[in-house]
């Protein structure tokens, strides 16, 4: 797991530097997730792309590399200036308002389609309010079902 942290955070380092940013990337990781974090710049918007989008980009780029290098952990999440923590804390504020109108109302909810990452912050959360949660549809249209729980 150590030589797979190093290779990623070096790989990213010099994917940076491509783009004339010479920083550190902090690795960790957690769950076989191999975490790395980039610290504010003057470059974030770029970085972080629309909706995050270059940030993804360069999280693929990362975990096809180690794939390509034979390492047994290839999981990456890249986060740049806490972009990803910051949202899943804004989505976290939103989905309990979601929760409680579902406990309230016995109703099922559909919400918004949203990326794989926001969806499993989503069943981490039903689960502990102790709603049941699935997600439905395909492609850009998956989303998810809040209902009630069994009774």
């Amino acid at each position: 797991m150590e030589d797979a942290i190093r290779y990623a955070k070096k790989y990213l380092e010099d994917l940076l530097s491509f783009f004339g940013l010479n920083t550190d990337v902090y690795a960790t990781s957690e769950d076989e997730v191999i975490e790395l974090e980039v610290p504010s710049t003057h470059l974030n918007g770029f970085l972080i792309g629309q909706k995050g989008d270059n940030m993804r980009a360069m999280q693929f780029l990362v975990s096809n590399a180690l794939k390509n290098q034979g390492f047994d952990y290839t999981r990456v999440n890249v986060d740049i200036a806490e972009y990803k923590k910051q949202r899943a804390q804004r989505l976290s504020d939103q989905a309990e308002e979601w929760m409680k109108k579902v406990k309230e109302d016995k109703k099922s909810m559909d919400l918004r389609p949203m990326n794989a990452a926001d969806r499993r912050t989503i069943h981490k959360l039903a689960q502990e309010w102790g709603l049941i949660s699935e997600s439905d549809g395909e492609g850009r249209d998956r989303h998810i079902v809040l209902k009630p729980e069994a009774e």
